[in-house]
């Protein structure tokens, strides 16, 4: 992408909203609300105001992704993407194990919430044999 800025095109590969919605099956819609609320903002910007995003972009957005299903608010969202990019930079131990803490309660909770789902889901499959009868 030659309109990208050369500090950007020098971090590695970059694309465009619609290869990044593509990519990972979102909408542009929900991608630019993600940049609006702050949890995924653009890379970097074009000369024409065109969003540029990276690799690491579309891995936070997978992450995101992820999360959504699971009911994780915004909030929720945006405080688990600030320990994981915490973790990437931390050196101390000490506030590595810490941050580990909180990632170790994000994933019970998720753990949690996925379990509600799958209950769910086997009350949904349970209609659906009382339905299959008729």
């Amino acid at each position: 992408m030659s309109d990208a800025t050369p500090e950007v095109a020098e971090a590695g590969r970059t694309m465009h909203i619609g290869e990044l919605a593509e990519r990972t099956g979102l909408s542009l819609r929900t991608i630019r609300h993600y940049d609006d609320v702050g949890i995924l903002p653009a890379t970097a910007r074009t000369e024409g105001g065109f969003r540029v995003y990276s690799e690491e972009d579309l891995e936070r957005l997978m992450v995101i992704r992820r999360m959504k299903p699971l009911g994780f608010t915004l909030e929720e969202m945006t405080d688990l993407l600030s320990v994981l990019d915490a973790l990437q930079q931390e050196t101390d131990q000490g506030a590595v194990d810490e941050l580990r803490a909180r990632v170790a309660t994000f994933r019970d909770t998720a753990v949690q919430r996925r379990d509600k789902m799958v209950e769910t889901l086997a009350r949904a499959d349970e209609f659906i044999d009382v339905l299959t009868r008729y």
